[in-house]
């Protein structure tokens, strides 16, 4: 006599998947730039404290979490090659779920923007449109080596830097605080180019054309590097140029220290892109945090 066995779907998410679904591990990026932000604004932190917190908080798990739930939603096709033991494919995320999530953060994210102001609602809208334009159809910039990695550099980086300057500073930065911003923005196109080495096969089978796939993985790092160092040799001169020499100096020993984890990286993109983005990204952020100081200290925030 025979037994069958048939295995129910799941009705409900586990609640462990959903942590997944929203990557906390990605939330650090767009944390760290915001605060930078207040920092270069040149506002004592302790005189907004709340405005500081939630900023962070808005940044990381509500805006950050939500575009990686819409991204994964979007993505399920391509993870279900790359990654099949993602929470969507994987099914512990079943059904629609994890477009309900994405589309209830996204409400989440404006309501508090609206909390920080014109200018926090602003950021906020923009960052939440960016999040859909880079995952979703018809747009889904992500297709784009070059699009999809330029906008998730801006929106992780240049986005809550301003935005964080802006909210402390009540008006628009000073144009030095807006130039380093853009410049670590642009500066992240890198990152992500790297981090897009570990969907590889995925993306080609399922037509994202990804620098490593449309340049292959050595050129592909070759413009990654190029693009991390450019941006960060004019923050160096930037912040020289105002009167901040030893910031300027620890800014150049930071990326000193980047570019001899880029020739170690260059010798096997694929297999050393992971380590890269652990190592060579601390030091990259770092530079970023004293940048921020050198703008505060020169006082040219209003």
């Amino acid at each position: 006599m025979g037994v069958s066995l048939s295995l129910q779907p799941r009705r409900y998410p586990d609640p462990a998947a959903l942590l997944r679904l929203i990557k906390p591990v990605t939330w650090f990026p767009p944390m760290w730039a915001y605060l930078c932000g207040a920092v270069s604004s040149g506002v004592p932190l302790s005189s907004q404290p709340f405005l500081v917190l939630l900023g962070i908080v808005l940044a990381g798990p509500i805006v950050c979490g939500m575009s990686q739930a819409a991204n994964d939603w979007c993505d399920r096709h391509v993870d279900a090659i790359n990654e099949p033991d993602r929470p969507i494919p994987s099914g512990r995320v079943p059904g629609r779920w994890g477009l309900w999530v994405a589309l209830a953060m996204s409400v989440l994210s404006l309501l508090v923007g609206a909390l920080l102001g014109l200018w926090g609602f602003l950021a906020t809208c923009a960052g939440v449109a960016a999040a859909w334009a880079y995952s979703a159809e018809p747009l889904r910039l992500k297709r784009s080596g070059w699009w999809g990695p330029g906008l998730v550099g801006l929106s992780y980086e240049s986005l809550p830097w301003f935005t964080g300057a802006a909210i402390l500073a009540q008006g628009l930065p000073a144009p030095a605080v807006i130039a380093v911003a853009l410049l670590y923005g642009l500066g992240a196109h890198g990152i992500m180019t790297l981090n897009d080495f570990k969907a590889l096969e995925g993306d080609r089978l399922t037509g994202v054309a990804s620098l490593p796939v449309t340049l292959g993985p050595e050129r592909a790092a070759r413009v990654a590097c190029w693009s991390m160092v450019l941006p960060q040799i004019a923050v160096i001169a930037l912040i020289a140029a105002l009167d901040r020499p030893w910031h300027a100096v620890a800014i150049a020993l930071l990326l000193a220290a980047q570019l001899a984890a880029m020739r170690v990286m260059l010798r096997d993109p694929r297999g050393k892109a992971p380590w890269f983005n652990g190592t060579g990204v601390l030091l990259y952020v770092s530079g970023m945090m004293v940048a921020a100081f050198a703008l505060a200290s020169t006082g040219a925030a209003p």
